[in-house]
C-alpha cells in the first residue's frame, strides 16, 4: 500500500478523533472558567466523549483504520515524548531512605492492588492498570502501561473513568488527615505526594495546609513519578517473556522490550543529563499531552459501553480499597522514617 492510499485510509478515523479531542479540550476550558480548576481531565474527557459518540450511532468501518492508527501509534510517540518532561534531578532533594520507601510503597501497592482486583475477578490486564495508576501516578500510568500490556480499551477505559473519579474524591477528602487527626505539614505533604495521583491534584490537597505542605507533597510525588520507567521497563519485559514460545526465548531479544518503552527511557535519560534544552521540554510535553488526548478519544470511539458498565461495581471497590491500602502503606512509611 502507497503512502497516499495509507493516508487516506487512516484520515476519516484521525480526523474524527482530533474533533472530539478539540471538543474536550473545549470542555475542559468551560470546566475551568465555571470551577476555578481541572477537576476532569482532557483526557478523561476525550475517552468520554468517543464513547457517547460511539454509543449513539455506531460508527463506519472506513473509520476504524484512522481510529486504530490514532489509538496505538500517536500514543506510543506520545509516551516516548512523556520521557522528556522527568528528570532524576529530583532526587537530589530527597534522602537515600525516603526514595528507598517512596520505591517500596510503590511495589507494595502494585501487589496489593493486583490481589485487591484479582480477588474481585477483574480482568488480569484491568487489575494491573488499576494498581499501575492508584500507585504511581494515576491517568498517565495508565495511558503509558496500557500498551505495554496491551490492554483493551474496555479496560483502559474502566481504568481511567474510575481511578479519575477517586482522585478528585483524593483531594477533597485528605486535607481531613491534617486538621482532623494532628498532622504536621512534612507529613500531611509526604502522605499526599504518595496517594494523590496527579501533580496538579497534590498542589490542589496541600494548598490548604501551607507551602511546607506544597514543596514536600510536589518532591515526594516527583520521585514517585520516576518510578514510572522502571515499572512499564519490567512490565515490557513480563509480558513479552509471557507471550513468547519456550523455543523463541533465545531468539531476538531486542523485541522483548516494546520501542516506544526504550524511547521513554532514552528520552528521560537525555533530559537527566541536559541533553535536552529547557526550551524544547514545555513543546514536547504539550505533543505528548495533545497526542494523548487524540489517542484517549480514539479508545473511546472503540469502547462498548456495556462492557464498562458491568465491570463498573468491581472496578470501584478494587479502586477504593486500592486506594484506602496505599493510604495505609503511605502512612507507614511516615511512622517508619521517624518524619516529623
Amino acid at each position: 500500500m502507497s503512502l497516499a492510499q495509507r493516508t487516506n485510509e487512516i484520515l476519516p478515523g484521525l480526523a474524527l478523533s482530533s474533533a472530539i479531542a478539540l471538543l474536550a479540550y473545549a470542555a475542559e476550558h468551560v470546566e475551568t472558567g465555571l470551577l476555578g480548576g481541572r477537576w476532569i481531565e482532557s483526557l478523561v474527557l476525550a475517552i468520554a466523549l468517543g464513547i457517547v459518540v460511539c454509543t449513539i450511532k455506531p460508527l463506519k468501518p472506513a473509520m476504524k483504520p484512522g481510529i486504530d492508527f490514532s489509538a496505538k501509534l500517536l500514543l506510543e510517540i506520545a509516551i516516548v515524548l512523556l520521557g522528556a518532561s522527568i528528570s532524576l534531578s529530583a532526587i537530589r532533594g530527597a534522602g537515600i531512605w525516603l526514595i528507598a520507601g517512596i520505591a517500596i510503597v510503590v511495589v507494595l501497592s502494585i501487589a496489593v492492588t493486583y490481589f485487591i482486583g484479582r480477588a474481585l475477578d477483574l480482568p488480569p490486564k484491568l487489575a494491573t492498570l488499576i494498581a499501575c495508576g492508584n500507585s504511581i501516578c494515576g491517568n498517565s500510568a495508565i495511558v503509558a502501561v496500557a500498551p505495554v500490556i496491551e490492554a483493551d480499551s474496555q479496560e483502559i477505559a474502566a481504568a481511567l473513568a474510575f481511578t479519575a473519579v477517586l482522585g478528585i474524591a483524593a483531594v477533597f477528602l485528605l486535607p481531613l488527615f491534617y486538621f482532623h487527626f494532628g498532622m504536621s505539614a512534612p507529613q500531611y505533604g509526604t502522605l499526599a505526594g504518595l496517594t494523590v495521583y496527579a501533580v496538579p491534584q497534590v498542589l490542589a490537597a496541600t494548598a490548604p495546609v501551607g507551602l511546607l505542605a506544597v514543596q514536600t507533597g510536589t518532591l515526594v510525588k516527583l520521585v514517585r513519578v520516576l518510578m514510572l520507567g522502571p515499572v512499564i521497563f519490567l512490565l515490557g519485559i513480563l509480558t513479552k517473556t509471557e507471550t513468547t514460545a519456550p523455543d523463541d526465548r533465545h531468539g531476538d531479544h531486542h523485541s522483548l522490550v516494546p520501542w516506544f518503552i526504550c524511547g521513554f527511557l532514552g528520552l528521560m535519560a537525555l533530559r537527566s543529563f541536559g541533553l535536552i534544552p529547557d526550551a524544547l521540554v514545555a513543546p514536547m510535553q504539550t505533543v505528548s499531552g495533545v497526542l494523548t488526548v487524540i489517542a484517549m478519544a480514539a479508545l473511546g470511539l472503540s469502547v462498548n459501553i456495556r462492557s464498562v458498565a458491568h465491570a463498573g461495581g468491581r472496578v470501584i471497590a478494587a479502586a477504593t480499597l486500592s486506594l484506602l491500602a496505599l493510604g495505609a502503606i503511605s502512612y507507614a512509611l511516615i511512622i517508619a522514617l521517624q518524619i516529623q
